[in-house]
């Protein structure tokens, strides 16, 4: 039996890679590096977190010891963790990792030492990672840790990722290398200054086996209401179908930056043991959100994060983490 292991269960470590003066952080680097430290401060308190750097003696600087942490030295060229680490399954009771290709969502940027990542440190992980021929990256898919997998068909079947590989292919590639029944693609829902051709992860995210949070608007003249509010007609038949509750989020106000819309995004959380990391904005929003995860998670700390510095290279607190089983 294969199963692809949810995020909102028990984890081992988050791992994060630490921006550098090499990457697209470099013109703010202060102020990345610095939501970074807030990150990992707040996932040490509850698992170990594994941050990949270009340097570590530099950066264990950052950090009064090193409880909770451990450093792997290697210079990507970017730190968006979540689309290009290895991805956790189960397999006969095991934990096994899956490393995908990497293209930086089409193409778009420098992507060869990202790709390489997984290669290149596997050797510090304890399970056995598996080279899966195809591009995905972990953003793209959410798992209800059963038997389902929910994706936006725009960055799973673009042809900027596997121009080769007729879609039906690739749908039952997926469908193996995690052993569901089913993957649910959703045609709808964008957020505009966003690279990634809509990933799942800044729309709707399964936050147990039948509930999904999904981002939601109400204001009709903002840009984003005719594809959302679509997005919401067809979460709602998913879950008629199969029985799933269904959460709103409130969608932040426009915030710009240089004159670009920026991805912000409360879709975009991060579960880690016993605690739930929400992003923020300074958007007036912020409060409302908040408050729908401590009215459903009255088990775990929401600990709201600020990501108005993450928003500006088009990611947020998610898109720069990965949990590990």
């Amino acid at each position: 039996m294969k199963r692809f292991i949810a995020e909102f269960e028990k984890q081992s470590f988050t791992q994060i890679i630490f921006p550098h003066k090499n990457s697209d952080w470099a013109e703010y680097l202060k102020e990345a590096q610095d939501t970074f430290v807030k990150i990992i401060e707040n996932i040490r308190k509850y698992q170990k977190c594994v941050i990949v750097c270009d340097n570590i003696k530099n950066t264990k600087k950052f950090f009064k010891d090193d409880l909770n942490l451990e450093f792997i030295e290697y210079q990507t060229d970017d730190t968006w963790a979540r689309d290009i680490s290895a991805i956790s399954i189960e397999e006969e009771n095991e934990i096994k990792l899956l490393d995908f290709s990497f293209n930086a969502w089409g193409g778009k940027f420098t992507y060869d030492k990202d790709n390489a990542m997984n290669k290149n440190i596997a050797k510090h992980y304890k399970h056995e990672m598996k080279s899966v021929d195809i591009i995905l990256e972990g953003g793209a898919i959410e798992s209800n840790g059963v038997d389902t997998i929910l994706a936006r068909s725009t960055s799973i079947f673009n042809k900027n990722r596997n121009k080769n590989l007729p879609d039906q292919t690739l749908h039952n590639i997926l469908k193996e290398e995690f052993g569901v029944q089913k993957i649910l693609y959703l045609k709808h829902g964008y957020l505009a200054g966003d690279d990634t051709d809509a990933h799942i992860d800044t729309l709707a995210r399964f936050v147990s086996k039948d509930t999904i949070f999904y981002v939601d608007i109400k204001d009709e003249d903002d840009e984003h209401f005719q594809e959302l509010d679509k997005m919401r007609q067809e979460l709602q038949l998913i879950a008629t179908k199969y029985n799933y509750t269904l959460v709103p989020l409130p969608m932040p106000e426009a915030i710009y930056f240089r004159d670009e819309r920026l991805p912000a995004t409360y879709a975009n959380f991060l579960f880690i043991n016993g605690a739930i990391l929400v992003p923020t904005y300074g958007a007036k929003e912020d409060k409302e959100a908040i408050e729908v995860f401590k009215n459903h998670f009255k088990d775990k700390d929401i600990i709201p994060i600020d990501c108005s510095t993450l928003i500006k290279q088009h990611g947020s607190l998610h898109c720069v983490t990965m949990n590990f089983a």
